[in-house]
């Protein structure tokens, strides 16, 4: 459960706060992303994931739950058909704040709230761009090594040519 917030509500009193949430987070799986303040943005995260947690388990109870907190059954619907099992496998972390600069009129700042990507969980996602960098790294390390080795070989020789060097002029004497 999300933490409590404290200090300054949203918009005046609880109540207010609690509508402007539920509002923010209707229009967010009803078109995926919206564009808010960055304050807003940080509220509605944990009330958003917490609303998918519900449609991940898709039974009555949580929808009956969701359908508390959210007036649009056609939006409740598209969240436990499609959004809930496109993230069955993701264990959290379904939205993404990215921050876009300040507003025009009154310099408040701004940020995009989406959805992230359905089916790809969050631990393999991860694990697929470890794998990428370590194969872009993997020809940068082989190329380094061909490099010092011709170095290697280059000193052998040096060594080699002044040993001989040097016993040739001791044949000498």
């Amino acid at each position: 459960m999300p933490t409590p917030t404290k200090g300054a509500r949203l918009g005046g009193g609880p109540a207010h706060e609690r509508q402007m949430l539920a509002n923010l987070a209707q229009s967010l799986f009803e078109h995926g992303r919206i564009t808010t303040t960055v304050t807003k943005a940080k509220r509605l995260r944990p009330y958003a994931e917490r609303l998918v947690t519900f449609a991940k388990r898709g039974d009555l109870a949580s929808r009956r739950r969701v359908l508390g907190i959210l007036s649009d059954k056609g939006v409740v619907h598209t969240l436990f058909t499609e959004i809930g099992p496109g993230f069955a496998e993701r264990e959290g972390g379904y939205t993404r704040i990215t921050k876009i600069g300040n507003r025009k009129g009154d310099n408040a700042p701004m940020a995009v709230i989406e959805l992230v990507e359905f089916g790809a969980p969050a631990k393999k996602a991860v694990t697929k761009e470890a794998e990428k960098a370590t194969k872009k790294a993997a020809p940068k390390k082989a190329k380094a090594e061909k490099v010092e080795a011709p170095a290697v070989e280059a000193e052998a020789t040096e060594t080699e040519a002044v040993e001989t060097e040097a016993s040739a002029e001791g044949d000498d004497k």
